[in-house]
C-alpha cells in the first residue's frame, strides 16, 4: 500500500519513535516540581522547546506547546483578538485558510466582531496588496497560511507581514503544512504548527507569540506554558515532536528536491494521460510534495475507492467525499473544477517506483469511473444534427458530476450560438458547470434563480 496523504498526517518518524519511547521512562514526572524526577522532566521540556524554537525561528520563551494544531490556531486568534479589543474587532483572513481559522472567525463574528475575507486567484494565492487594502484602523488581527493544505500554493507571507507591520496589525501565520520544509520568513507576530504534519505524534501543536505582540489567553489559566496552555502536558509526545521536527529539517533540503521532481512528473503525466483533467495550484510557488488535480465526469469518492483498491491512499476536496455535500471552500474560492478531485501529497521517502505505479494505475481508474457514470467518451460534441433552441437539462436531485455529464451529453444537440439551461440543486454545480465551460470552450452565461435549486445557462460556441 502506498500512502500518498502526507498533507493530512505523516507516519511517525523513526527519530520521533525513539524519543517517545525514551521519554516515557525519563519524562513521566511533573516538570514543575523541584525534586529529581521533576528536574529531569524539566530538562527534557526545555530541550524540546529550544529545538522547536530554533526550527520556527523564534526565542524559546516565545513558544508553547498545545494539545493540537487546531487548538494552537484557536488560542492564537482568541488571545490576540481579546488583547486588541480596544483597537477594534475586525479580523482579516484569506478565503483559503484551514477550517480551524474559518471556525474561529465564525465564532468571532457571532460574538459581534467583523470579518473580511480576501479572495485568491485561480492558483489559490492571495495578493499581498489585497490583504493590505483590507486592513482598517479597527483591524485587530490578520491570518494567512504559509502554504495551502489542499493545493500546495505558497502564500506571500513576507509581503503580508511587512504590510501588517506598517499598519500596526499583528499577523498570525498557520505554518502547519510548510514548517517541515523550513522556517517561515518575514516579520510575523504569531505562528502555529502541528506535529503530525511532520512525522511527530498526533496531539501536539505549537504556538509562537513574538515579544511585543499583545496577547491575552482566554479561559482558565495556570502556571504552565506561560499561562497560555493549562494542564499537565504530554511531555513524551512533546519531546518526540521536537526531535522529529529537527530530524526532518536536517533532511528537508535534499528531500524537497527529490519530491519536487516526482511531483513535477505527476503534474506533467496526469495532464497528458488522463483526458479532461485540470491540474490546480501554483505550478512553481508551491510545496515540494503536493499536487492536486480534478477530473471531469468523475465521482471523487468512487475514484478514491478505486485507487484505494489499487493500493494508493490519496485525499480529495470533492463534495462527494465530504459529509457537507459542498465542494471544498478552497476549490470554490479558486473557481476551479471540484468534481473528481484528487490530492496527492508524498511523504518523505516515497519511492520513485510507487509514483510510476500510481501513474500507470490512474488512467484506467478514471476511465472505469467515467464508464460507470455513463460519461460521454467524445472529447468534443459532434455537429448539431438538428436545431433545438432552449434545451433544458433537468438534473434536480442529482449530485455532481451527474449534472455536468448530462450537460455534456446534450450540448451537441444545441445549435452553435444557442443556449442550454441546466437545472441543478447540488451546490457543486455552481462551481463545476462554469469550470466545464472553460475546459470545453463553451460560454458560461450565468445563473438565475429557479423554483428548486438554480438554473445555469450555457451557450454553445464550438
Amino acid at each position: 500500500m502506498s500512502y500518498f496523504d502526507a498533507a493530512s498526517a505523516v507516519p511517525l518518524h523513526p527519530v520521533a519513535r525513539e524519543a517517545l519511547l525514551a521519554s516515557l521512562d525519563e519524562g513521566w514526572a511533573d516538570p514543575a516540581r523541584p525534586y529529581r524526577e521533576g528536574r529531569r522532566a524539566r530538562l527534557l521540556l526545555d530541550a524540546a522547546r529550544e529545538a522547536a524554537a530554533e526550527a520556527v525561528g523564534c526565542r524559546p520563551d516565545e513558544l508553547v506547546f498545545t494539545p493540537s494544531g487546531t487548538q494552537a490556531v484557536h488560542s492564537a486568534m482568541s488571545g490576540t483578538l481579546a488583547a486588541r479589543r480596544r483597537v477594534g474587532r475586525h479580523l482579516v483572513h484569506s478565503a483559503v485558510e484551514h477550517s480551524s481559522v474559518l471556525h474561529a472567525a465564525a465564532v468571532h463574528e457571532a460574538a459581534g466582531g467583523s470579518v473580511s475575507e480576501v479572495g485568491v486567484d485561480r492558483t489559490g494565492r492571495a495578493d499581498a496588496g489585497d490583504l493590505a487594502a483590507a486592513l482598517r484602523p479597527d483591524t485587530a488581527l490578520t491570518v494567512l497560511q504559509s502554504a495551502n493544505h489542499e493545493v500546495g500554493t505558497e502564500q506571500p507571507v513576507e509581503e503580508a507581514a511587512a504590510a501588517c507591520r506598517e499598519a500596526g496589525v499583528p499577523l498570525l501565520v498557520d505554518a502547519a503544512q510548510s514548517l517541515p520544509w523550513g522556517p517561515v520568513g518575514g516579520a510575523w507576530s504569531l505562528l502555529t504548527g502541528s506535529a503530525h504534519k511532520w512525522g511527530g505524534p498526533p496531539g501536539v501543536g505549537l504556538l509562537a507569540v513574538r515579544k511585543g505582540t499583545r496577547f491575552a489567553p482566554q479561559g482558565p489559566q495556570d502556571e504552565r506554558e506561560s499561562g497560555r496552555v493549562p494542564g499537565f502536558g504530554n511531555l513524551p509526545a512533546v519531546v518526540a515532536a521536537a526531535a522529529s521536527l529537527r530530524a526532518v529539517r536536517a533532511e528537508a533540503a535534499a528531500e524537497a528536491v527529490r519530491l519536487r521532481e516526482l511531483v513535477d512528473r505527476i503534474r506533467a503525466r496526469v495532464a497528458g494521460a488522463v483526458p479532461d483533467t485540470e491540474v490546480v495550484g501554483d505550478p512553481v510557488r508551491r510545496l515540494p510534495h503536493l499536487v492536486t488535480f480534478s477530473c471531469l465526469y468523475v465521482d471523487g469518492e468512487t475514484l478514491l475507492h478505486a485507487l484505494d483498491r489499487a493500493g494508493f491512499s490519496v485525499s480529495s476536496g470533492s463534495s462527494c467525499t465530504s459529509s457537507t455535500l459542498t465542494p471544498s471552500h478552497v476549490l470554490r474560492a479558486m473557481g476551479v473544477l471540484s468534481e473528481g478531485n484528487v490530492r496527492v501529497s508524498l511523504p518523505p521517502g516515497t519511492a520513485e517506483a510507487d509514483v510510476e505505479r500510481f501513474l500507470d494505475v490512474l488512467p484506467e481508474a478514471v476511465r472505469s469511473v467515467r464508464e460507470q457514470l455513463g460519461a460521454p467518451a467524445a472529447a468534443r460534441p459532434e455537429a448539431a444534427p438538428s436545431p433545438a433552441a432552449g434545451h433544458v437539462v433537468d438534473a434536480l436531485g442529482k449530485r455532481c458530476p451527474v449534472p455536468v455529464i448530462e450537460l455534456a451529453k446534450v450540448i451537441g444537440d444545441v445549435p452553435v450560438g444557442a443556449t442550454l439551461t441546466v437545472l441543478a440543486d447540488d451546490e457543486a454545480a455552481r462551481l463545476d458547470i462554469p469550470a466545464w465551460c472553460g475546459m470545453r470552450g463553451q460560454e458560461y452565461v450565468g445563473e438565475r434563480a429557479a423554483e428548486r435549486g438554480a438554473a445555469y445557462v450555457v451557450r454553445r460556441l464550438v
